[in-house]
């Protein structure tokens, strides 16, 4: 479906046994009669957000849309080789000597100046993971699809796989909320003044997301007695500038993962498997149809306020400190324990499959979640 008139082409890039709910594409077309806005791609996690959906990527021309990056600049997934055995399953053991609450101990000014950022840059709120969707997570490795691209990973059954999944915390949503202070939800003219003035706390914003990350890495795997090596890092809130026949645009990801930084993992929830899947060879030279990008997770099948009247007649909080893959969850909110249930998610597989059909990626590993991080009680 598309505008010829505009020369706007908007798709969902989704098969029928995939659950798109019709607010989530009615969001995508809406937002793809912005000015400039060239392409709007749903990706297979597609949900509705608010005012535009979550797991989608737009490409503009002459305009930038702040609003379509959100308020969690730079959120995205870090995993890193851990030195756990696999074999070596502590996990009531692990799981009491987490703590990720609170500002971290140490001396911030100086990890952030590992990322050239200000030594005072939002400081409290560095190496903690912050609420929603937001984990740490270790992870095993299930099943290897593919043992020589694996193998190029450092990806073995052997270890186990810590994943973090967070972004820029309050600096984004001080970001954002400045320029809806000045000018709503409108986009920015391509190279004026406030155009660049964003980029610049954007960029800015997305380094402490990294570093951000890979403190909490480092508080986690702290905490086990173990080191970690990082074998990728990639945001999947971002607009950055890409070259489109000779002519720039702006690509905006909302919840959606690059295709063409790599191999990436696709998690599903806290009680379902994650997917290691690189970009198939033949997408990654010519990738605008997807508009650079891919899913990021399972995407919501229920808004956060109904959740818990979903289930709360039949679960209560504690069930679901355990999962049905024999993991174990930290989580002392009994709200967010709800919100967050496997039940209000998608299904991983399906939406992983859609994107193989398409021939975007290509399956390389199965991981299964151990123990999930989000939150102490405080």
């Amino acid at each position: 479906m598309g505008s010829s008139e505009r020369e706007t082409i908007v798709c969902v890039i989704a098969s029928d046994k995939n659950w798109i709910e019709g607010n989530a594409v009615q969001q995508l077309e809406q937002t793809s009669k912005l000015k400039g806005v060239t392409r709007a791609v749903g990706m297979p996690d597609l949900h509705a957000g608010k005012g535009c959906p979550i797991g989608a990527a737009f490409l503009s021309k002459g305009w930038m849309y702040p609003a379509l990056v959100g308020n969690d600049i730079g959120c995205g997934m870090g995993l890193w080789r851990t030195e756990l055995k696999a074999r070596k399953l502590k996990l009531d053991k692990w799981a009491a000597k987490l703590q990720l609450e609170g500002a971290w101990k140490g001396d911030a000014a100086s990890w952030l100046a590992r990322y050239n950022l200000p030594g005072d840059l939002f400081k409290a709120s560095l190496g903690t993971i912050g609420g929603g969707n937001h984990f740490a997570e270790l992870q095993a490795v299930e099943k290897i699809y593919d043992a020589d691209a694996c193998s190029a990973l450092g990806v073995e059954k052997k270890w186990l796989y810590f994943l973090a999944h967070s972004g820029s915390r309050g600096l984004g949503h001080e970001i954002l909320r400045a320029h809806v202070g000045r000018f709503g939800k409108a986009g920015l003219v391509d190279e004026s003044a406030e155009a660049k003035a964003y980029i610049t706390k954007h960029d800015q914003a997305m380094g402490w997301a990294v570093a951000n990350r890979d403190l909490i890495a480092h508080r986690f795997l702290s905490a086990l007695g173990s080191d970690g090596h990082k074998i990728f890092d990639l945001a999947h809130n971002t607009v950055t500038p890409r070259d489109i026949d000779g002519e720039r645009q702006w690509l905006h990801r909302k919840g959606a993962a690059p295709s063409d930084q790599g191999a990436l993992v696709i998690p599903g929830s806290r009680g379902t498997y994650s997917y290691l899947v690189a970009p198939t060879e033949s997408q990654v030279a010519d990738q605008l149809e997807n508009a650079f990008s891919l899913a990021h997770g399972a995407g919501r099948k229920w808004i956060r306020s109904e959740v818990k009247g979903r289930l709360s007649a039949k679960f209560r909080p504690d069930d679901f400190l355990k999962t049905d893959l024999g993991g174990l969850v930290i989580c002392e909110n009994k709200a967010l324990i709800y919100e967050e249930a496997p039940q209000a998610y998608k299904n991983i597989d399906i939406v992983i499959q859609d994107m193989v059909d398409a021939g975007l990626i290509r399956v390389l590993a199965v991981l299964r979640p151990v123990l999930n991080y989000k939150t102490r009680r405080r």
